[in-house]
């Protein structure tokens, strides 16, 4: 067994033991959901031994996030950066989860069941909600995680809540969240997350703001795995000539 896969072991251990005890505080303490879970955040970043780079800057006025997906980690190291009170829109599957599903509910993150009709009218509802109490939504347009090396098709419900409350939008790209940690194969390893801030657009119905956002997220991704693959091409070179 190699470095990695025991430590990501020890990841989902430590993951699951602090989970645990984080949704416990989130009862207890529930005015103060936010500080355990950025108090939570902070440890997550230090255990797994993370760095960040960050291109562009975050505008924290934006009321609603959309990025790429490729691990838990992704909304770790969001809400670890991000000052206020995030809304995650997660899968109602989450939810439904035993125990663990609090760590939801207990926040009040945003949870949908794609199956049914009514999905985008409790989208709606729910995110209107966490709104009007001062929390920007986040979403993953994919609707899924993915392997890092491309963008899926945007599901529609992002782009339709923009626009029927007609947010401000800020986009990003995240590389190599998925080298640190893989929920997947059960890795982890140190390492640095490098994310790309877009400018933030006023979404508006009538233009196409969705698809250019999704284009020139799609042409950081290729610049940037492009810019990665040359990188570990050098390191292989400075290898044999060792």
């Amino acid at each position: 067994m190699d470095l990695s896969r025991i430590k990501g072991i020890l990841v989902v251990i430590q993951f699951s033991l602090t989970v645990a005890l984080v949704i416990i505080f989130m009862y207890i303490f529930r005015n103060n959901t936010h500080k355990v879970i950025k108090i939570w955040m902070s440890f997550q970043m230090f255990f797994l031994g993370v760095k960040i780079e960050e291109v562009g800057k975050m505008d924290e006025t934006c009321d609603l996030l959309l990025m790429n997906h490729q691990s838990l980690l992704d909304i770790l190291v969001i809400e670890y950066l991000h000052s206020r009170h995030i809304a995650w829109v997660g899968k109602s599957e989450l939810t439904n989860m035993p125990f663990f599903g609090h760590i939801m509910k207990a926040p009040s993150m945003i949870t949908i069941n794609r199956e049914d009709k009514q999905g985008l009218v409790n989208l709606f509802k729910q995110a209107k909600d966490r709104l009007d109490k001062g929390r920007p939504i986040a979403i993953f347009p994919e609707g899924t995680r993915t392997d890092g090396d491309r963008l899926l098709e945007f599901k529609a419900g992002a782009k339709l809540l923009a626009n029927k409350y007609e947010l401000r939008v800020q986009a990003m790209v995240i590389f190599n969240t998925r080298e640190i940690l893989d929920s997947r194969r059960f890795t982890s390893a140190p390492g640095t997350i490098k994310i790309v801030y877009l400018k933030p657009i006023q979404a508006k119905r009538k233009t196409p703001w969705f698809e250019d956002m999704k284009a020139e997220m799609e042409e950081i991704l290729n610049e940037g795995l492009k810019e990665k693959g040359k990188q570990k091409k050098l390191k292989k070179l400075k290898k044999k000539e060792k």
